[in-house]
C-alpha cells in the first residue's frame, strides 16, 4: 500500500482529472452563461511580449481554448497579457498574472505561434492551477497530520479537500490554487518551527489574494505566544517587550494593508 501522502498526492491529480473532464462536458452539452471570454479589445498600449508571438489566432482551437478564461479569468489573463490598465484590475493581484505570463514566455512558449498568446495564457494558468492544487492538497494532509495527531482523520479531510463541490475552482483561472498552495504551506511550515520559510509562504499568498494579508495573524499569534513566554515562564521582560513590539508592528502592517485592499474586495 501506498504511503498516505503519496496516495493524497494520487487523489488530489484524479480529482482534478475529474473536475476538468466534467467541466469539459458541461462546455460541450450546455451554453455558457458568462459570455465575456469572447470579449477581448486590444491591449491599450503595446505588451512587452513580441508582437509576432503575442498576435492573436483564430483558429477554432485557440478559439476555444482561449474560450475558458471566464469571470475572473478573464481578468487575470488580460493583466498578464496587457498589464494593469483599468484600476479596477487591481482587484486581481499580480502573483497569478506574472506567474502565467511567465510560463507562456518560456516553457509554453513554443506554442504561441500555433495557438496564439491568448490561449497559451489560458493553457499555462490551468496547468499551473491544477498543480498548485495537488501541492496543496499535500499541504493540506500534512497540516492536518501535525494538528489533529490522527493520520486517518487528516486522510479523511484531505479526500473531503480534494472533492468538494468547490474544488472546481481550484482547476479554472483563478488565483484560489496558488492561494491555497502558500498559505496551507506557509502555516505547515510555520507549526514545523521553519519561520523563514513560512514567513516567505504566506507573504507570497497576499500576492495571490488579497485576503492572505490575514495571514499576518498567524505570526501576530505566534508572537504574543512568545511574549507570554518570555514573560511568565522564563521571567524575561526585555525579551517580552520586543516580542510585544514585534506583534504591534504586525498588526499595524496587516492593518494598512487591510485598508488599502479594501476598494477592491
Amino acid at each position: 500500500m501506498a504511503p498516505p501522502l503519496v496516495a493524497i498526492v494520487r487523489l488530489a491529480t484524479a480529482s482534478r482529472v475529474l473536475v476538468l473532464t466534467l467541466s469539459l462536458l458541461a462546455r460541450l452539452l450546455f451554453r455558457p452563461y458568462d459570455t465575456s471570454a469572447s470579449l477581448h479589445p486590444p491591449c491599450l498600449s503595446s505588451p512587452s511580449f513580441p508582437p509576432s508571438a503575442s498576435s492573436s489566432n483564430s483558429t477554432a482551437t485557440a478559439t476555444a481554448i482561449s474560450s475558458l478564461a471566464v469571470w475572473d479569468g478573464v481578468h487575470f489573463a488580460r493583466s498578464a497579457e496587457c498589464g494593469y490598465e483599468y484600476e479596477q484590475s487591481f482587484a486581481f493581484l499580480p502573483l497569478l498574472p506574472a506567474s502565467i505570463a511567465l510560463l507562456s514566455r518560456s516553457l509554453f512558449a513554443p506554442l504561441v505561434p500555433m495557438l496564439g498568446y491568448r490561449a497559451v495564457l489560458v493553457i499555462s494558468g490551468h496547468v499551473l492551477n491544477n498543480v498548485a492544487f495537488v501541492g496543496a492538497a499535500a499541504y493540506f494532509y500534512r497540516l492536518s497530520v501535525l494538528i489533529l495527531k490522527d493520520s486517518g482523520a487528516a486522510y479523511r479531510a484531505s479526500v473531503l479537500f480534494c472533492f468538494n463541490p468547490a474544488s472546481v475552482f481550484y482547476s479554472s483561472l483563478y488565483s484560489e490554487s496558488l492561494y491555497a498552495l502558500f498559505s496551507l504551506g506557509g502555516l505547515f511550515y510555520l507549526f514545523s518551527g521553519a519561520r523563514t520559510v513560512a514567513m516567505i509562504m504566506l507573504a507570497l499568498s497576499g500576492s495571490a489574494r488579497s485576503n492572505g494579508a490575514l495571514n499576518a495573524g498567524y505570526i501576530c499569534f505566534e508572537a504574543l505566544l512568545q511574549a507570554y513566554d518570555a514573560a511568565i515562564q522564563k521571567k524575561r521582560p526585555m525579551v517580552s517587550f520586543l516580542c510585544r513590539l514585534h506583534f504591534m508592528l504586525l498588526c499595524t502592517v496587516l492593518t494598512i494593508l487591510a485598508n488599502m485592499k479594501r476598494p477592491y474586495g
